[in-house]
């Protein structure tokens, strides 16, 4: 009988040289690397808070003491946002001025 030489085993390679190892590792580290872009990207162009004073405030006036001109004024300025509120409400379309 002849003796079958062993098969050389193959060489086996750093972890680095693996495909699958960087399959593995790449997908965590471009997050990774993204949310860093995206924190950096935030604290360079960060909005400034606007003093008070820069923003007029809106004030509910009570209609009881309006006249008929400023009520309608007043009724004026709130109605896209009712419009916007009734159509999303009812199926028809809001009728124009």
């Amino acid at each position: 009988m002849t003796a079958v030489p062993p098969t050389p085993s193959p060489a086996s390679r750093p972890w680095y040289r693996e495909p699958f190892v960087w399959m593995v590792i790449g997908g965590p580290l471009v997050v990774v690397i993204a949310s860093l872009i995206t924190v950096a990207i935030a604290v360079r162009n960060a909005d400034t808070v606007l003093p008070r004073e820069s923003a007029p405030a809106r004030v509910a006036v009570p209609s009881d003491g309006l006249s008929a001109e400023e009520r309608l004024a007043a009724e004026k300025a709130l109605l896209p946002a009712n419009q916007g509120r009734n159509h999303a409400v009812s199926p028809t379309l809001p009728e124009k001025d």
